[in-house]
């Protein structure tokens, strides 16, 4: 720990009762982090919770929202107090979600810890969070995050190292007695494993010649990622890229790249002079939108065609072992596996049950359809390098985005889905709408409502991790119908307040002219059996949807 010159204080506190983690970490509003000894108490009850050994290094850095640089110098000294000996920091404290895992893996470090609340909005009056990734680059388990939860109720001191302020503009070690800081440049471990990942010298040649590329970093982390990556290496034009300085607040977007949030992006790919790649990416770097010339490629087409393609991405040609998606995911790779004859894992909602996967070499490619995907190259999901496999895709296939998804759908079908979130203030009526369908669900099977939904198969999704064993239950409603429509319900964890109801519909299309159909359309019935049999306007008073995706 740091040498006596530094003192080293244990601070007396009051335990909050509201620290407990989410599918990825702890969200709350920036206000709620400020409030006395809240951050610190949440911080040393990682630390109180894990059993660190002698000489443990960690990484610690975040997506650069407000509040980011005044939690990294308070970890700082708390890890320090609590015997760490290398804290390795990205500059200005900017870690992408995918390079903080990377590094994690790089520097044989215990684990990290990521200042990120992901998608949600930045700013003062905006969101922050924190979450703990373990010792493989992933995701705190549920034991264990439920521990440091346990552990966060009965908290009553903290401690604290007396350390001057760091500088993290400068690269390059800052020693305090046997604490070492190590300042580290956050793109180039990550831009170095691009390089080894896809062939940059053919997508570098096809964006001279014939690909065109725009990509939205929305004054998000990726934006220097991305001028490194795209325009350094790749050369693209810096027209290419967009909102590429990280600001605390955003610079007022919303950080989440999905159409209603990406406006500008999706505007420009539904143009008319539209041509070659359109994308963009959120908060942390861990997401990505994929669009062509008037398309926007579903997360779960997109998975499914990254996998259909991996012999022509130098990364993955020998294959993967098994393909895995979240349950409320569409099932559009499902088909791809089995045509492949690999395994298709369906998990809950929440990174971390892919990270077992992955590390396990269960799988090696992954997706959710809360634009998420990636590969066994890291512990998390990876909007860059989603991204960068789909160029390489358009460089080796030589075919334009639209070109490509069409002529998967002609042969494995077109899986149309959607989802439909309702934002409920009232939290206890969110559970009260669950609560009934939990309480019905063992009766829908062989029910009718609607042509539609003759229901075939109806339960509460529960998961057995074929890892660890480790089961996690009530994790969404899942019902078939009879035409091969599927309705899921669950609640997000994602939020800092309220609650929202997320509605997923998806049925796949196998007759080739019956595919452009606009998804809204082909999912109306499903949808309105949904809002009937969910009672949404009776719980909710909400006639519509807050958001469709």
């Amino acid at each position: 720990m740091a040498s006596s010159q530094f003192a080293i204080k244990q601070i007396k506190s009051q335990p909050y009762s509201d620290q407990h983690s989410g599918t990825a970490g702890l969200r709350k509003k920036v206000s709620v982090f400020q409030q006395p000894h809240y951050l610190e108490n949440f911080v040393q009850s990682i630390f109180d919770t894990l059993d660190f050994t002698d000489n443990t290094r960690l990484v610690l850095g975040g997506d650069g929202r407000f509040y980011n640089d005044v939690a990294i110098q308070t970890i700082a000294k708390i890890a320090a107090a609590n015997g760490i000996s290398t804290l390795y920091v990205g500059q200005n404290g900017l870690l992408s979600t995918p390079a903080a895992s990377h590094l994690i893996r790089c520097t044989k470090a215990a684990g990290g810890i990521i200042l990120t609340a992901s998608h949600n909005p930045g700013g003062p009056d905006g969101d922050f969070g924190i979450k703990w990734n373990i010792a493989s680059g992933g995701q705190a388990t549920e034991q264990l995050t439920e521990a440091v939860y346990e552990r966060s109720k009965q908290i009553t001191s903290y401690r604290i190292c007396e350390l001057p302020t760091l500088d993290l503009n400068r690269i390059g070690s800052q020693r305090f007695g046997e604490f070492c800081v190590e300042v580290v440049d956050p793109v180039t471990e990550y831009a170095e494993l691009m390089e080894q990942l896809f062939d940059f010298e053919l997508i570098q040649a096809h964006l001279k010649k014939r690909i065109q590329l725009r990509f939205d970093a929305m004054n998000a982390v990726t934006g220097p990622y991305a001028q490194q990556i795209f325009c350094n290496m790749l050369g693209a034009p810096p027209t290419s890229i967009l909102n590429t300085t990280p600001l605390a607040d955003f610079g007022g977007l919303h950080p989440d790249p999905n159409p209603t949030d990406a406006r500008e992006i999706v505007a420009a790919a539904m143009s008319e002079s539209a041509t070659g790649l359109y994308a963009a990416s959120d908060g942390d770097g861990d997401r990505n939108m994929i669009l062509g010339p008037g398309m926007l490629v579903s997360p779960g087409d997109s998975l499914a065609i990254m996998l259909a393609n991996t012999v022509v991405v130098p990364g993955y040609r020998s294959g993967v072992p098994g393909v895995a998606r979240s349950m409320p995911t569409s099932r559009a790779v499902d088909a791809v596996a089995a045509d492949l004859g690999i395994p298709c894992h369906e998990t809950p909602t929440g990174w971390r049950f892919f990270s077992n996967l992955l590390e396990s070499g269960h799988i090696g490619l992954c997706g959710e359809e809360s634009f998420g995907t990636s590969s066994a190259h890291a512990r998390e999901k990876d909007g860059l390098w989603a991204i960068l496999y789909w160029l390489n895709m358009l460089a080796a296939l030589e075919q334009p985005v639209t070109d490509i998804v069409t002529r998967h759908w002609a042969r494995y079908g077109r899986s149309y889905f959607q989802r439909r979130d309702y934002f409920i203030a009232d939290t206890d009526q969110a559970q009260s709408l669950m609560g009934t369908l939990q309480s019905s669900v063992n009766d829908l099977p062989g029910s009718s409502l609607g042509t539609a939904a003759n229901i075939n198969f109806a339960d509460e999704f529960s998961y057995t991790d074929p890892v660890d064993g480790s089961v996690s239950e009530h994790q969404g409603i899942r019902i078939i119908t009879s035409s091969g429509g599927r309705i899921v319900f669950r609640l997000s964890g994602t939020g800092t307040s309220g609650a929202t109801l997320r509605v997923y519909l998806d049925k796949t299309e196998s007759e080739v002219s019956r595919q452009a159909v606009a998804p809204a359309q082909a999912l109306a019935e499903l949808g309105t059996v949904a809002a009937e049999l969910a009672r949404i306007k009776h719980y909710t008073s909400l006639d519509e949807p807050t958001a469709t995706i």
